[in-house]
């Protein structure tokens, strides 16, 4: 970072020629300080990350799978095929929740829960929201962890095993783990190609870095693992849009702590229409604003976590300069007019594809150890690292102005 201080000192007499010198380091600490820190800092915890070895491989407590349903008639079949092919040895007890569904999701579930023998119960909640469908099949588990799974996401048939004997192998004060998710519907278009990466790099290593330090900031509601005596300590799940954040800042807030194992992997369907995406990743910054406002970082007791969560607080500032700022400037660049991009900007291209194949490596290690392969997509790779960011910030914006203009809430 003060390396790049002292290269970027004449960008900062240029532009601030135009803005003024303040306004120039406000603009150029967004675009290049900041960032240049966050990415230096996950790239050094990563090379230092070592995860911590099972303390048993076979482990066989009770766990009960709470998969909440909205319309999944069609999808829920393929979820519930692969929990029949989990090697766990323990009893996986199953409930679905049909969240006021207008198609035949409770009894195809229920159906083909009872062919593959599994042990399946169906409710019922109309109430729309997920928190509500998950809060009423919280009365009904007995066993000492739950796992939430997407009713479009499925298992690796690993991953039940890898997820419980992650928490069976921690200390005492770990109520949550993370599993892997990662995308199943790459090959439809170029969106889902992009998110294929983006879960794969992206959301993987920001968690890795996140558990290294015991504190991963969303055990997600699409696959994660709890204690479930925790998770009714602190009410169950919260009325919110990101209600898995809410919840996971809760349990850093009383001092738990929440890993993430990289070998529990489970495959989803990502949107492959790009008003999905935009609904779905707004509603993510969004959730992360509502866990801003509900768990302030200063309140968190350990000094890593408030550090992690208060990250958070300059991402919409680094969001909002990159998509009023970073992006015109790009394309003002193409035009001659060098203010915020220009030639030097090309340098940061092969630190960006250091970054990435460090990550690579890792997760290569990882899907070897599971004896899966990974899939070709050198075009969706390259959009990822040139164009993602330009499609991400804009959509993270909208989703921190629908939680300040408090717009209507939607799930789908």
């Amino acid at each position: 970072m003060l390396m790049s201080i002292i290269i970027s000192i004449p960008w900062v007499k240029d532009l601030g020629e135009l803005v003024t010198v303040p306004v120039a380091i406000l603009l150029i600490t967004g675009i290049a300080y900041i960032p240049g820190y966050l990415n230096a800092f996950m790239l050094v915890s990563l090379l230092f990350d070592k995860q911590p070895g099972f303390k048993t491989l076979h482990p066989a407590e009770p766990v009960s799978i709470l998969i909440a349903c909205w319309n999944e008639e069609k999808g829920i079949d393929s979820t519930l095929q692969q929990i029949a092919k989990q090697d766990y040895t323990g009893e996986i007890r199953i409930i679905v929740i049909d969240n006021n569904s207008t198609d035949l999701t409770a009894l195809v579930a229920k159906q083909l829960g009872d062919e593959l023998g599994l042990n399946i119960k169906v409710l019922f909640e109309k109430k729309p929201g997920k928190n509500f469908a998950l809060n009423k099949a919280l009365r009904y588990v007995e066993t000492k962890y739950l796992i939430t799974l997407d009713a479009d996401t499925v298992l690796h048939t690993q991953a039940v095993r890898r997820l419980v004997a992650r928490m069976e192998s921690a200390p005492q004060e770990v109520c949550a783990v993370a599993g892997a998710v990662l995308v199943r519907n790459s090959r439809e278009n170029w969106l889902a190609r992009i998110q294929e990466w983006d879960y794969f790099l992206g959301i993987a290593s920001i968690k890795r870095l996140q558990g290294l330090y015991q504190g991963t900031l969303v055990a997600q509601g699409a696959y994660s693992l709890y204690r479930t005596e925790v998770v009714k300590e602190v009410g169950g799940w919260p009325d919110a849009i990101g209600e898995d954040i809410v919840l996971t800042w809760s349990f850093l807030e009383k001092n738990y702590k929440v890993y993430f194992e990289p070998t529990a992997i489970a495959f989803t369907d990502v949107p492959t229409n790009f008003r999905h995406f935009v609904r779905q990743r707004s509603r993510w910054a969004r959730g992360m604003i509502e866990a801003l406002k509900q768990v302030k970082p200063w309140q968190q007791p350990r000094i890593f976590t408030r550090y992690l969560t208060g990250s958070n607080l300059v991402m919409p500032y680094l969001d909002f300069v990159y998509t009023f700022v970073w992006i015109p400037g790009l394309f003002l660049s193409l035009f001659g007019f060098y203010w915020i991009a220009g030639p030097q900007t090309l340098f940061v291209l092969p630190l960006a594809l250091l970054t990435n194949y460090v990550l690579y490596r890792y997760q290569k290690g990882v899907f070897q150890e599971l004896n899966l392969g990974i899939r070709k997509n050198r075009k969706g790779f390259f959009l990822y690292v040139l164009c993602y960011q330009m499609i991400m910030s804009p959509v993270s914006v909208w989703g921190y102005l629908q939680e300040v203009m408090r717009l209507r809430r939607v799930w789908k």
